[in-house]
């Protein structure tokens, strides 16, 4: 599916992992009038994902040993517990051949100072990998690829069911949509 000049379309794509029972997830799309280096700015900007993003329970990052370690708790529904996340997140522009590239990676990590709470589930397995590129106009070429595994005894029947669901709402509650 090639896009119209001027339209914005994202596909998302999902790989059934065997070893987890739960879907690895692929989006590539372009975002009109979103530049890529805007696009991600606002990524990375956890101050702003907390005002339009109502499941944030918490959200900090910290410069640790050279890396930036990001705690971010996120909001379960009523009967659930919240999920945590410790990972280490990194942000890179590259130039090849020409073009800017910006590259952020995340990857699931733990830290003596963010131990595990009591009461909130620790989401040891997560990785993100995001690359943002010009559309040649204002937007921004999109393709990312994303893995979490939110453990505890949600049957993995109902994990991926709300992750397609998600995926398929306008508006998906997705940083794509803030910019």
């Amino acid at each position: 599916m090639v896009p119209n000049p001027g339209e914005m379309f994202l596909q998302y794509w999902r790989e059934y992992k065997l070893e987890t029972g739960l879907y690895k997830y692929k989006v590539f799309g372009v975002l009109k009038d979103c530049p890529p280096a805007l696009l991600a700015d606002v990524y990375m900007d956890l101050d702003y994902r907390k005002e339009w993003d109502q499941n944030v329970e918490e959200l900090y990052e910290r410069e640790r040993n050279g890396q930036t370690v990001v705690y971010w708790q996120v909001r379960y529904p009523t009967f659930m517990s919240n999920r945590d996340y410790v990972y280490i997140r990194e942000r890179r522009e590259l130039d090849v051949e020409g073009r800017d590239i910006y590259v952020v990676l995340a990857q699931s990590t733990s830290h003596p100072e963010f131990p595990e709470r009591s009461s909130v589930i620790r989401v040891t397995q997560y990785t993100q990998k995001l690359a943002l590129m010009s559309d040649g106009r204002n937007g921004s070429k999109v393709f990312m690829d994303y893995f979490d595994n939110p453990g505890g005894q949600i049957p993995t029947r109902l994990i991926n069911w709300a992750a397609k669901v998600r995926s398929q709402e306008a508006g998906g509650g997705s940083v794509f949509d803030k910019c």
